[in-house]
């Protein structure tokens, strides 16, 4: 009993003129392009047979998944679990490079990106990722499961399947708004069988500063 893909969609677009980083404030929700950008996402996989949609429990998430929802009408609609949200961060709610211009001592806390200084460390988010991609894979027989989520935790999981170093520059990150991330078992392990981005049309004008 498992799924034959579990398909990690990040969030698309959030509304944010300030620039801060949100990371686990509430109420942060889609920009309109956000919303578009969610739509394209789920109708790139029509046709599909998607058995459950698993979102964090954020806003922007569970708007995200709401086209998924309405297309795809998982019998127990929307489903939300706490191992795949965004990292704590200690500079959430902040525009970082503001805060650090009004306050030099906060650049202490990149002392250490490798762990990183700044917040949960990447072992902890990929573990976390981990475990709640192996659940919603033994949780179906066949099919497919969305589960919606955020940059960092998608690009633990990735990293973490492909077997490469959990640490790299957020800057670098391969987790476009909207993306989709699909991985599947493969003699006893997961591995990543595509990457791809739905809303790529969406994303030359996106504002996309929020993410952790």
């Amino acid at each position: 009993m498992s799924a034959d893909l579990v398909r990690l969609v990040r969030h698309g677009e959030v509304f944010n003129p300030a620039g801060v980083l949100y990371g686990r404030m509430p109420e942060f929700h889609l920009s309109d392009r956000g919303r578009d950008m969610a739509r394209l996402a789920a109708r790139s996989l029509a046709g599909h047979d998607i058995r459950r949609v698993i979102a964090s429990p954020l806003t922007r998430t569970r708007e995200s998944a709401q086209p998924w929802l309405d297309l795809f009408h998982p019998a127990a609609g929307l489903e939300i679990d706490e191992r795949i949200i965004e990292p704590t961060n200690v500079f959430e709610g902040t525009n970082i490079r503001r805060a650090v211009r009004a306050n030099p001592l906060l650049a202490r806390h990149f002392r250490n990106p490798w762990r990183p200084s700044w917040g949960e460390p990447f072992a902890a988010i990929a573990a976390r990722m981990m475990a709640a991609i192996h659940d919603a894979h033994a949780s179906v027989d066949g099919g497919e499961v969305v589960l919606v989520s955020h940059q960092s935790p998608i690009w633990m999981a990735a990293r973490t399947v492909q077997g490469r170093p959990l640490a790299t520059d957020p800057r670098n990150r391969r987790c476009a708004l909207s993306s989709i991330t699909s991985l599947a078992l493969r003699d006893g392990r997961f591995v990543e069988v595509s990457y791809e981005e739905p809303a790529a049309e969406l994303l030359a004008g996106a504002v996309d500063q929020g993410a952790v």
